[in-house]
């Protein structure tokens, strides 16, 4: 038997699949009260102008509005800049490290609302419903999940099915049936998916890029930005301390206006699915560079190597939405011994969608300009290196013979 619940809060984006899921709601709970709730985790002003007005329009009882930039950029962004994670080599998990806490705001929400139930609109062949669900599990197990897209009723089975309901119901979206791409923005980056881009073959076109300019259209002059760490954290950006939310922003004006950051990825998601996206991330793109020049002279070798091994496992439960778990958080243990000196300040250069390192330097540094040197000095004894080869290939001489 079908548990009644009497209060839902929805993930709320305003965005094509939650604004004709809220009015479904009321048509499958009947009676039921719908409070819709949006993160605001940098998607900018156009996204979130009017939102509660819209939602109000739509049914909701109420659009409660949650500012977590600052922690999404310092306590989400940051730690995972610090692993240095990628999924698949390429993809900055912009999408995905903001999935967990815009769900435990949702469920925070839930608590002070006395609901019994919470909602969201990922689909059931991507990976946010995996993010959403696995946080929900994790933080209030005793909610129920309601995910529409999964309803045997839910007869909205494509995005075209959802823009004839939305008309059907006078609910007014930005998305139109020639201009059908799902898009997720936060401060982080933007993804872009659908359309012309489910076949891989069809190249991007320059109108896709929100973010960033085209790359055949940055200035034939490039930018420096100078970003200074402490213990791994970019904390200033050419002398000016600034809150991480704000650090973030700025780097994407800069790298937005060289074409920095720019991928076009097919992945494989966790259910399965190979899916194919363009993402934009222009200023977390300088500060993985960044982060990776600063790591180069102040980790020694063994740390370094071992880190690029956990920064994969870091990557994938990123991806596949298991952020409140106790492995990510040991992880995070580690990373962060790792970093005790990684602090210094790193120039980067912005430039036909390149950001590269131009200069690093750092207290913590162990790079050493005389042991470097081709010239031979008293440091470097070059005659020890005899004995230590042959150890070191002494099996491979063995098996020579």
């Amino acid at each position: 038997m079908e548990k009644q619940v009497k209060k839902i809060v929805l993930a709320y984006s305003g965005g094509l699949d939650t604004s004709v899921i809220l009015p479904w709601l009321h048509e499958r709970y009947p009676g039921c009260e719908v409070i819709a709730y949006a993160g605001d985790v940098g998607q900018g002003k156009g996204e979130l102008d009017g939102i509660e007005k819209k939602a109000l329009a739509s049914g909701a009882s109420k659009c409660i509005v949650g500012d977590l930039r600052k922690e999404f950029a310092e306590q989400y962004c940051f730690p995972m800049l610090k692993a240095g994670a990628l999924y698949e080599d390429r993809y900055m998990l912009g999408t995905s490290i903001a999935r967990p806490l815009i769900a435990k705001g949702q469920v925070e929400c839930a608590h002070k609302e006395k609901a019994d139930a919470v909602a969201h609109g990922s689909t059931g062949k991507g990976n946010d419903q995996v993010r959403f669900e696995l946080t929900y599990m994790a933080l209030a197990p005793e909610l129920t999940i309601i995910a529409p897209w999964k309803d045997t009723k839910f007869q909205l089975t494509s995005r075209e099915a959802a823009i004839d309901y939305a008309k059907l119901h006078n609910i007014p979206i930005a998305q139109s049936k020639k201009k059908i791409y799902s898009r997720d923005r936060n401060l982080w980056h933007i993804s872009h998916e659908g359309a012309d881009l489910e076949d891989p073959n069809n190249e991007p076109q320059d109108n896709l890029w929100v973010m960033s300019v085209p790359v055949s259209k940055a200035p034939a002059k490039p930018s420096y930005v100078t970003i200074d760490f402490k213990a791994g954290v970019p904390l200033a950006l050419d002398g000016v301390r600034l809150a991480g939310h704000e650090l973030i922003a700025r780097l994407n004006e800069i790298g937005g206006k060289h074409g920095v950051g720019q991928v076009d990825l097919v992945e494989n998601r966790l259910v399965g699915i190979k899916s194919r996206g363009a993402y934009e991330t222009p200023g977390g793109t300088i500060l993985f560079e960044a982060h990776r020049a600063i790591e180069s002279i102040t980790l020694d070798r063994e740390t370094y190597h071992y880190k690029q091994q956990v920064a994969l496992k870091y990557a994938e439960m990123v991806y596949n939405g298991q952020w409140f778990c106790p492995l990510r958080e040991a992880l995070d243990a580690f990373v962060d011994r790792t970093q005790a000196g990684v602090t210094g300040a790193v120039r980067i250069k912005c430039f036909k969608g390149r950001a590269t390192a131009a200069g690093v330097t750092s207290p913590k540094s162990l790079y050493s300009g005389k042991l470097a040197s081709f010239t031979m000095g008293s440091e470097y004894t070059p005659t020890d290196a005899i004995g230590f080869i042959k150890l070191f290939g002494l099996q491979m001489r063995g098996r020579g013979k």
